[in-house]
Order: C-alpha cells, then structure tokens, then sequence
C-alpha cells in the first residue's frame, strides 16, 4: 500500500527528541513535587533519589531548549525567502489563516449534525494549535527554567518573591502542558476510530495514501493539481519496523498515562 510523506526524518527526529525529553521532564518535575508522599518518593528513586533527579530535571531541560533552537535555525534554513509572504502563509505552513476558523467551526457543525464534514489540506486547525502551544510552552517553560536553574545567582537581580512566583509559574506551565499532552493529544492523535489503537505517522513519515484522500482531501487534489504527488509518494514501513513503533508508542503512552493517573490521585496529598 502506497503512502504519501507527511514528515521528514529531521521532522520526525525533532518529535522524537520532543517527545522524549517532554517525558523526562514530566516524570522528574512531578516527582520533584510529589517528593512528600510515597508515589513520589518511588519516582524520585527511580532516578537515584532527589538530588539525582533535580540534575536530570535542569540537564534535559537544556537539552531541550538546545533542540528548540536547532529547530529555529532549521525553520529560518528552510524558508523560501524569495516567496515571502506566499511561501509562509500558504497551505504547507503552520501559521494559522482565516481559513482555519473556518473549518474549525464547520468540524464542531459535523460533530453536532448540522452540516457536511470540512475538507482539510496539509495541516487542520488542531494540528497548527498543538504546534504553536508547544512553541509557547517550550518558551515558557525554558525562560522560567533557565532562571530558576541556579536560584542562588538569579536572586543577585530579582528578589527572592519574583522567583516563588516564577516557580508557579512554571508548574502551572507545565501542567498544562501535560494535561494537554496526555489528554488531548494522546486521544485526538491516537484514539480516534480513524488511527486507534495508534497513528503511526509520526514514526513512519507517512500516511495511507487511501486515507489521506478520506481526511485531507484538499491536500490530495492539491498535489495532485501541482503534478506533485508522485514525488511524495513512500512505501510502508516493514511489519518489524511496525511492530518496534508500535510497542515503542504505547510504551510512551501507558508510561504519561500512569504519570497522569497518580499525581490525580495524590494531588489532595501536595495540600496536606
């Protein structure tokens, strides 16, 4: 079965990168605030115990903040200069358009029955927020990170207050982030009838060409259109390959599933 690339393997390699060192973050951050009951000790230990997993908290993260740079660089390398503005406003960016309210409006229409199904090109209006809220997050996140990283210094040009608040903030950010993560993202991307029990795409690159007509018409006909779809043609990923993407993913998703189930569970302990 043919399948049409959606993702490049730089593309995919930041997702992975992404995703793994989100996960790191997440478990290490809750067990840092969960270090008072017993789940959150259990998880401190995983990692060699607090001190050990505060380091791991501040090393990833810049790791983290290290790849959201190279991803800069490679969005400003890849950009057609010469077609500006068409070249980042089209169909194949991720900047939102007018377009977009549209279709978001006309998804919540289908969802209730009062009107046909919106027609999607290369990126729906969910799949633009998701980026941009990692964008802004990761933003966040890392300036509250960074000067949080050695408080003892940071307090030599902001009070002592500023940081307390600071840390809030980036606790509120961050659970935010997982709760959008765990949630949304995991169930948009993975439980629909659509893809369950897992999407593939981002490991593979590519997506059935049969069902990209079926939930991104516009992107078809549009490559199709421009003579382009032959070129971005793929072939599927070997049954082994897929066996390794798919035990990988629920890996991922079981493990952020847990994480999420016990801070619910142990979030009246942090109160008392």
């Amino acid at each position: 079965m043919q399948q049409i690339r959606r993702f490049t393997p730089i593309q995919r390699g930041f997702h992975l990168i992404l995703m793994l060192t989100f996960v790191i973050q997440s478990a290490t951050g809750l067990a840092r605030m969960y270090v008072g009951t017993g789940w959150g000790k259990q998880l401190t230990d995983l990692f060699g115990g607090y001190p050990n997993t505060l380091t791991i908290h501040k090393w990833v993260g810049l790791l983290m903040l290290f790849a959201f740079i190279i991803h800069l660089i490679y969005i400003l390398a890849t950009i057609n200069w010469r077609g500006l503005p068409g070249s980042i406003y089209g169909p194949d960016s991720l900047i939102p358009r007018l377009e977009d309210i549209g279709q978001s409006i006309r998804h919540v229409g289908w969802i209730l029955g009062l009107n046909g199904p919106p027609r999607f090109d290369r990126w729906a209006y969910w799949e633009k927020f998701d980026y941009w809220a990692v964008f802004w997050g990761i933003c966040l996140l890392g300036g509250t990170g960074l000067i949080l990283y050695n408080p003892v210094i940071s307090s030599r040009f902001i009070p002592g207050w500023a940081l307390n608040v600071l840390l809030w903030i980036h606790r509120i950010e961050a659970t935010l982030a997982m709760a959008h993560v765990f949630l949304i993202h995991f169930f948009i991307g993975h439980l629909r009838r659509e893809n369950f029990p897992m999407d593939l795409v981002m490991f593979e690159g590519g997506i059935d060409l049969e069902k990209a007509r079926h939930e991104r018409p516009d992107w078809v006909e549009r490559m199709e259109n421009e003579g382009a779809l032959q070129n971005v043609l793929v072939a599927k990923s070997t049954l082994s390959l897929r066996v390794i993407y798919h035990v990988f993913g629920f890996a991922i998703v079981i493990g952020c599933l847990y994480l999420l189930v016990n801070a619910f569970l142990n979030a009246h302990r942090l109160m008392g």
